[in-house]
């Protein structure tokens, strides 16, 4: 296993970082480095690196722990459990140790720790650990909101005490306007408690890159072509939505690279809510020119005094 890493250096990002930038950061470099894409071999280490760093840096609560004790951690949490009040203790589970550093195993106890209530000594009952796996959804599914079935092996706890792993199906609602990296909550679906609650089984949601729109947070950006022409005397151009096409007005004297916002036509925030569209204009040329339109295009050579690089 390895050792402390800077996990604010490992996103890249600065320690005053909002949880925004945080996240922005982490989706950036978990689809860079993602397994399924980057065929490097050192691209799976890397990736389970910004994994750790994301579930210590993506958690408030973990995060304040880790500003707290990051830099000091070795022997401070060392076989240690974190004791609460109301006769409540919190130990450590030792469950999928190898996936995390040491020091995330000695801060965080491998990703979570379970609550056991105790009474003169003995445990009584132990919550089952939450689980946590990612739910790929495409931009549509995130605009209107939609059913998904899903499959996951899990490992569960046999008659006879033996780990064995089996699969079980759900069915997931996802909700209108959910949110790249946020978490869907299926309570009690996690792991089964020792006399106490099960866990809970939480899906990261991954909306998939869309042909048509980058997302960013809740507007989207597209890129329209437009002719010289449309640029310098104004057009209604035909542009995208997630699930129409709506006319856009092209002000006349538009520059290539120019961004013009639709406002209300992005993702769903709240009922009646929506962020905007992002519009990049982009000028093209046609790549073969008739006879006529070469004369015209002579004739404004001749005519016309613009110069765009004085």
């Amino acid at each position: 296993m390895n050792d402390y890493q800077d996990y604010y250096k490992t996103l890249g990002v600065e320690k005053k970082a909002s949880q925004e930038d945080i996240q922005r950061a982490y989706r950036k470099l978990a689809r860079k480095f993602h397994p399924d894409i980057n065929k490097e071999s050192s691209a799976e280490e890397k990736f389970k690196q910004i994994n750790e760093a994301y579930k210590v840096l993506g958690d408030s609560e973990k995060r304040v722990k880790y500003d707290q004790f990051g830099s000091g951690w070795d022997g401070q949490f060392t076989n240690q459990g974190h004791h609460g009040g109301d006769n409540v203790s919190y130990h450590f589970s030792n469950a999928d140790m190898g996936q995390f550093s040491d020091f995330f195993q000695n801060l965080f106890g491998g990703g979570g720790w379970s609550e056991s209530e105790t009474r003169g000594g003995g445990v009584r009952r132990r919550r089952g650990r939450d689980h946590e796996t990612a739910i790929n959804i495409t931009l549509t599914d995130a605009y209107h909101g939609t059913k998904k079935s899903i499959e996951l092996e899990q490992t569960v706890q046999g008659s006879d005490g033996r780990p064995t792993r089996t699969r079980r199906s759900y069915e997931v609602t996802i909700p209108q306007g959910v949110t790249d990296g946020s978490l869907i909550r299926l309570a009690g679906q996690g792991e089964n408690g020792s006399g106490g609650d099960a866990g809970d089984l939480f899906l990261r949601v991954n909306i998939l890159r869309d042909s048509r729109f980058t997302l960013n947070g809740h507007d989207l950006s597209t890129t329209v072509d437009i002719t010289p022409w449309e640029a310098a005397l104004g057009a209604k151009v035909l542009v995208p939505t997630v699930d129409a096409r709506i006319s856009l007005t092209v002000p006349a004297g538009t520059q290539s690279g120019q961004s013009l916002r639709v406002r209300g036509k992005g993702m769903p925030i709240s009922r009646g809510q929506f962020g905007d569209l992002i519009v990049t204009t982009r000028i093209v040329v046609p790549s073969n020119l008739t006879k006529r339109e070469r004369e015209l295009f002579e004739e404004l050579t001749v005519e016309s005094r613009f110069n765009p690089r004085q």
